[in-house]
């Protein structure tokens, strides 16, 4: 089994959806853009894992939403042993086709009290149904690295909750440790790396929510 070196998760830049919430009553999630500030985002999280990867060789998994797809493209991973694969289980937490932004509001209050991981928006997912899917997707990924000439560099470009989930799956984290942690921001990475145990760590912590 040829395991990766290096699992690495980019959330994409800022969107349309991240600075204007009513855009959601007009455009589908899926279809939000970068805005300029998260093409700069893109671009910057682009140079920093290029000065990691080098020229080694990489497997991209990319959410369908178009915002992941210009943050990968964005990236600018060129080099012939690129491998890239559109994955829709790495796509962002359904909320249910276009949205009421005084709905959003109420939901995620009522988020907030019931809990991220188990409460389900009136017409989407809950978490637990998005950490499911990352479940499927682990048993692609695992048969992946069967591959004898797999590459030793993963790269997922998808989104902040999504991002969580994965490692809370991967590291077999509690609920209540996922409850404790928020999501990364636009354009930031995490890193998950295999080291001479066998093993994987993250090369750095989710932050923790501040009750203060």
């Amino acid at each position: 089994m040829a395991r990766p070196q290096r699992i690495v998760l980019v959330r994409h830049g800022e969107s349309e959806g991240n600075t204007d919430e009513t855009i959601y009553e007009r455009v589908p999630d899926h279809a939000l853009e970068l805005t300029e500030r998260g093409r700069k985002q893109a671009i910057a999280a682009g140079e920093e894992l290029r000065a990691v990867l080098g020229a080694e060789p990489v497997q991209a998994y990319v959410s369908p939403y178009l915002r992941t797809r210009q943050t990968f493209e964005l990236l600018a991973l060129h080099r012939s042993s690129l491998r890239v694969m559109e994955e829709p289980r790495l796509r962002e937490q359904d909320w249910g086709n276009l949205q009421d932004v005084e709905d959003i509001h109420r939901q995620r209050q009522a988020r907030a009290a019931y809990g991220h991981f188990f409460y389900r928006f009136t017409q989407g997912e809950s978490g637990a149904d998005v950490y499911d899917r990352v479940g499927a997707f682990f048993e692609t990924l695992h048969r992946n690295f069967e591959r004898p000439d797999y590459p030793p560099n993963v790269v997922l470009v998808t989104h902040g909750l999504l991002m969580r989930l994965f490692c809370m799956r991967w590291f077999h984290w509690s609920v209540d440790e996922f409850e404790a942690l928020s999501n990364p921001c636009n354009g930031e990475s995490r890193t998950l790396l295999l080291g001479a145990d066998g093993k994987y760590t993250m090369d750095r912590p989710f932050e923790r929510w501040s009750w203060g």
